[in-house]
C-alpha cells in the first residue's frame, strides 16, 4: 500500500482486518498482489481443453521435423531451431496478451523453454545409458 502514497498508519487496520478473515486475505492477495481473478467454474470444461490443445501442438511442434526429414541429425538441428523459433514466437504473443514488454517475454520463454529441453534430453541420455 505504500505504493500508492499510504502511510503504515493508515493501511496498517486494513490489512489487519484483512488478515482476521483468511479467505478475504486470499481474495485480497490474488486480486490487487497476483492481479489474478477468481476461476469460473462454468469454464473449467473450456480451460481444459485449451490447455490440452496447447499442449498438443506445443509437443508437436519439436517432433514434426522428424516425420519430414529422413536422418536423425538433420531432424534434430532442425527441430531445435524449430522449437526455439517457435519459442521465441510464443513467447512475443504471451507479452502482447500479458501487457508485459513482447521482446523480453520471447527471450525469457525462450530461455526458459531451452534449458528446460536441454535438461529432459540430458535425462533421457542419462537413463538410455544405463
Amino acid at each position: 500500500m505504500a505504493e500508492y502514497g499510504l502511510e503504515p498508519h493508515e493501511y496498517g487496520p486494513v490489512v489487519e482486518g484483512l488478515r482476521r478473515n483468511p479467505q478475504a486475505w486470499l481474495e485480497f492477495m490474488m486480486r490487487f498482489e497476483l492481479g489474478l481473478e477468481k476461476p469460473d467454474p462454468r469454464r473449467a470444461l473450456q480451460s481444459a481443453l485449451t490447455i490440452a490443445l496447447s499442449y498438443i501442438i506445443g509437443g508437436l511442434v519439436p517432433l514434426l521435423p522428424y516425420m519430414f526429414i529422413s536422418t536423425v541429425q538433420d531432424a534434430m538441428l532442425t527441430s531445435v531451431g524449430v522449437t526455439l523459433l517457435a519459442l521465441l514466437f510464443f513467447g512475443y504473443i504471451k507479452g502482447r496478451f500479458t501487457g508485459n514488454r513482447p521482446f523480453l517475454s520471447a527471450v525469457q520463454t525462450t530461455i526458459i523453454g531451452a534449458v528446460a529441453s536441454a535438461a529432459a534430453y540430458g535425462m533421457a541420455k542419462a537413463v538410455q545409458a544405463r
